[in-house]
């Protein structure tokens, strides 16, 4: 059977829908801290299991009979390391035969904050004596488009990535790479940096949204510190401006560029272009 922890997230939805399309729904685990989340899947006859990263009693159940499993990162930035543990340990006693881990693009040398968790949780599965693949995934190329509502609005975007590039990809690019690694053979002992096939700074960006629009679109580069406080400014809570601020200053100095195309080469297409998904988002916006 194929676990996929997080499934009721954003990822991981993407990744169950890509499973279903090549494995029978009775091979298939989705396990999430609240059931109820994908009732849908369960309708479809996937086997619905709780799990909670920060609870281990709900793991050892969730993983029984689970031969592949992805797990898709906490999102409790700074609170990873433990639950990530957890779930390792699980699986582990669980006798999963490959556990593939969603980590961070070049986590070994990226100079984001968020690099330093990811890092700790490839030693934890190097540890444990697991089989298992690291999907160090780049940025996803959503995470700048939820800006476009306010870019459209105050007729920039913002922020501290300079002349930075971002290999982004598609949130679906990503999905495809784990559906390919859990389905497929002689992925175990691998790291695979994944990003997309072709870069851009964000003032390419805005001009790509301008061209789209008709509309003079900029990009306002910030110092580190006054971008953070744009970020809480809007709202965002402390930490999660700090992360972004951290993020964008990261892509500065070239974290979240890659220029290796194993994304594609794994998925077997080119990574979705930048210019559909700023036609998707405009649709949206």
């Amino acid at each position: 059977m194929i676990a996929v922890t997080g499934a009721s997230g954003q990822l991981g939805r993407l990744v169950m829908e890509g499973l279903l399309a090549r494995v029978p729904a009775e091979n298939l685990v989705a396990a999430v801290r609240n059931p109820a989340r994908v009732a849908d899947l369960a309708a479809r006859g996937v086997t619905v299991r709780a799990a909670d990263y920060g609870k281990p009693d709900t793991l050892d159940a969730a993983l029984a009979g689970v031969d592949r499993l992805l797990l898709i990162s906490s999102s409790e930035v700074g609170g990873r390391v433990p639950q990530h543990r957890n779930v390792i340990e699980a699986a582990k006693r669980a006798g999963v035969g490959l556990v593939a881990y969603t980590s961070i693009l070049h986590a070994d040398t990226t100079p984001l904050g968020l690099g330093a968790e990811h890092r700790e949780t490839e030693a934890l599965l190097r540890a444990s004596g697991l089989p298992h693949v690291i999907l160090r995934n780049g940025w996803y190329t959503e995470n700048y488009l939820a800006s476009l509502p306010g870019a459209l609005q105050h007729g920039a975007f913002v922020g501290c990535a300079g002349d930075g590039r971002i290999a982004s990809a598609a949130r679906a690019d990503y999905a495809a790479a784990a559906v390919a690694v859990l389905t497929g053979e002689g992925h175990a002992g691998k790291v695979y940096e994944l990003a997309g096939d072709t870069a851009y700074t964000l003032a390419e960006l805005a001009a790509e949204v301008s061209r789209r629009t008709g509309r003079q679109i900029g990009y306002t580069d910030l110092p580190q510190a006054e971008f953070r406080a744009v970020l809480a400014g809007a709202g965002l809570p402390g930490p999660v401006a700090d992360l972004l601020a951290d993020s964008d200053a990261g892509a500065s100095r070239g974290g979240l560029f890659d220029e290796g195309h194993q994304l594609s080469a794994l998925i077997g297409r080119p990574t979705t272009p930048l210019s559909a998904l700023v036609e998707a988002a405009l649709k949206k916006a």
